[in-house]
């Protein structure tokens, strides 16, 4: 584990909002253990300087419940197996994490004794409070939520001073900076902004949480 860095840090209780995909890495499905161990890396150097943290991991890597449900699959049925996909992810995630010293909990809302804890706002906030990292897996538990809703949730549950977004580009843009060239960088957005640029930060139902309840966002490059 690293040494703690001198100095207070500017939040005390954060929430990390990692999608599937940000665990594949370049590979086309599934999760790289190199790039788990790079975000493990950032999340001990995170918990060095005395930041409590919690984390949430999405499952598009291995399955996207809309997208199998496009494809003709019961929505419902395609959510569970997303949120289950979540709870592989997590599990990762845990491992990598756990290799650097730093100890860690992995709570589902979908019951899984073998594996991880049930999820318990109570304990979850203990946990953090003896520096702990909790990952909350399986979302809400229930099909037609997002992880990004999920994430709002919990943050929220826990008192979390900010969500951390991770995304693969440097920021909220007006475009897409991988499509468009001239996109142009949004330092600074209010949460009807995004709602009325439809841009895609997070979902409406998370951005509108995060909005009703003064949670601030910010999104950052991995």
């Amino acid at each position: 584990m690293n040494e703690k860095v001198e100095g207070k840090p500017r939040f005390q209780r954060v929430l990390l909002k990692l999608s599937g995909e940000a665990l594949m890495g370049e590979q086309g499905y599934g999760v790289d253990p190199r790039m788990a161990d790079r975000i493990a890396a950032e999340i001990a150097e995170l918990h060095a300087l005395g930041v409590q943290v919690a984390a949430t991991v999405g499952g598009g890597n291995i399955v996207r419940g809309i997208s199998v449900s496009a494809a003709g699959m019961d929505r419902v049925s395609g959510d569970y197996m997303g949120m289950i996909a979540t709870v592989i992810n997590a599990l990762a995630l845990q491992h990598a994490i756990e290799k650097r010293g730093v100890y860690t909990r992995v709570q589902s809302a979908i019951p899984m004794s073998q594996v991880a804890e049930p999820y318990i706002r109570r304990r979850a906030i203990r946990h953090l409070e003896k520096s702990r990292v909790v990952i909350f897996a399986a979302g809400t538990g229930n099909p037609y939520f997002s992880t990004d809703t999920a994430a709002a949730l919990r943050a929220i549950e826990i008192s979390a001073e900010v969500i951390l977004k991770a995304t693969r580009v440097d920021g909220i843009y007006d475009a897409d900076p991988r499509l468009n060239p001239s996109a142009k960088l949004l330092d600074r957005l209010t949460y009807l902004q995004v709602l009325e640029k439809g841009l895609r930060v997070m979902d409406t139902t998370a951005i509108t949480l995060c909005m009703e309840n003064n949670l601030p966002i910010i999104v950052f490059n991995l």
